[in-house]
């Protein structure tokens, strides 16, 4: 089977921790208002002569470009149209792709080197937060102007700070061959997929297919769901934006300082469904890894897995063909879920490091140009790497044909409504910790229901209140 490498030049000893925040606003330091003032006046200062020496450097031609990637599974793809970048200019690109669940800590101790990343990546507002003060305003560079709206930027008041360069879906990919033999099966309850648009029609596939495992030549309904670091992700924050999101729209709401928890039965029922009709006994969850899931389902051992449109790559070229790869809504039995699309959004942006030396920045926004419109680059993004781009140069021809795309393209022609990504908001990692860890424990029997409400919606205040104190 093939594997993508999870890691270029990267050190396997750095650590795990979550960065608490970089840099601090007036309000956070108590600043009276004038010197407020002549702080903002001396940064604005700051700010035009920085400018004035990165369009000063463009002239020399010099500089390098450092990408710290957020995408273990663009790995390589990275480091390969880096090099052609390189082959074509001459400047050199370096690419270092943090471990799955280490960027931040990973982006701490890298920012804290003389040789610190020229281009980062951050989550949405609340990554933003804790490094806004790092960031180069982007709102005269050719990748802005290139931006399809506002709807894909990061701004701090005027100031562009974070562009998304790729929109993403995930949902419940499944096979849909193994899915039609279930659905030929002569007790099966359910017997089409347009018959499949809710949870309770869900959990009589998942059930049908777990009894009949064995007939079909499967390991079980869902493929593990993993509680190492490369792959609890998927619940303790993209699950859990399913609670979030409805609990969100219910309120009217798009981020909140508390969460209700108004959702969280909803959120026990799928979780249930994901381990008792799975490949995998429950007590084996902690040491299960993304890589496990995707090669159960790319094998053909299961008929669903929760994931996104990126993991295409972990799946092509084994035993699903592309012409089987199809993707569900996460289904949690909320009311009027039979009109829900899939889950639609970014958590990564690209920020320009104003530290980092006049020549390198122009280097960095040269290449980030370069990436957005030429051949090489979109094809790269478009093709190789199955990307949504969120710029007006991909409108010609360079439209990915990923499966798990289009799937989501079918659902959008359809008139569903796609679920936004809420998890964006989430107060912070060690938030996402709490509740992960309450999972595992439940999940193996160690620990009960309430632990997560708990995590879910005690930690979050906590954690809030912790991060917004004065």
């Amino acid at each position: 089977m093939k594997k993508k490498l999870i890691s270029v030049l990267l050190s396997a000893a750095m650590a795990t921790t979550m960065l608490a925040g970089c840099g601090s606003t007036a309000a956070d330091t108590g600043a009276a208002p004038a010197e407020t003032k002549a702080t903002e006046e001396k940064t604005e200062a700051a700010d035009t002569e920085a400018e004035t020496d990165t369009k000063e450097a463009a002239a020399t031609g010099e500089g390098k470009v450092y990408y710290l990637n957020f995408k273990p599974e663009q790995a390589d793809d990275w480091v390969d149209l880096a090099a052609e970048y390189t082959a074509e200019t001459g400047v050199p690109v370096t690419v270092v792709t943090a471990a799955s669940g280490t960027y931040e800590s990973t982006l701490k101790s890298e920012m804290a080197k003389t040789e610190a990343p020229t281009l980062f990546q951050v989550n949405g507002p609340v990554g933003l937060a804790s490094w806004k003060d790092y960031c180069y305003d982007l709102k005269d560079s050719e990748v802005y102007k290139n931006v399809l709206s506002d709807d894909y930027v990061l701004k701090d008041g005027d100031a562009v700070q974070g562009i998304a360069y790729v929109i993403e879906t995930y949902g419940l990919i499944y096979n849909k061959a193994l899915l039609n033999d279930y659905f030929a099966l002569d007790d099966a309850e359910i017997k089409s997929i347009d018959e499949l648009n809710n949870f309770e029609a869900l959990k009589k596939v998942a059930d049908g297919i777990q009894a009949h495992k064995d007939d079909l030549g499967v390991e079980g309904a869902f493929a593990s769901a993993g509680f190492d670091s490369s792959s609890d992700w998927r619940f303790k924050t993209h699950l859990a934006n399913l609670p979030l999101y409805y609990e969100y729209k219910a309120d009217g709401i798009t981020s909140s300082p508390a969460i209700k928890g108004t959702y969280l039965d909803n959120y026990k029922q799928i979780f249930d469904l994901y381990i008792t009709d799975s490949t995998c006994d429950p007590a084996l969850l902690s040491g299960k890894t993304g890589e496990d899931a995707a090669s159960e389902f790319a094998l053909g051992e299961a008929v669903f897995y929760q994931n996104g449109t990126w993991a295409y790559n972990d799946i092509k070229d084994n035993e699903v063909a592309d012409e089987d790869l199809g993707m569900l809504p996460i289904y949690i039995g909320a009311e009027g879920e039979e009109n829900q699309g899939l889950c639609t959004g970014s958590e990564n942006y690209w920020c320009v490091n104003k530290n980092a030396d006049p020549a390198d920045i122009q280097a960095t926004l040269d290449f980030m140009e370069w990436v957005v419109t030429s051949d090489t680059g979109r094809d790269a993004l478009a093709n190789t790497m199955g990307f949504v781009t969120p710029f007006k140069t991909f409108e010609d021809g360079y439209q990915s044909q990923n499966p798990l795309v289009l799937a989501n393209d079918e659902y959008t022609k359809a008139g569903k409504t796609p679920v936004s990504w809420n998890f964006t908001t989430m107060p912070s990692e060690e938030w996402k910790n709490g509740v992960g860890s309450a999972l595992l424990e439940y999940a193996q029997g160690t620990g009960d229901w309430d632990a997560v409400v708990t995590a879910f919606v005690d930690g979050w205040k906590t954690e809030y209140d912790a991060a917004h104190a004065e």
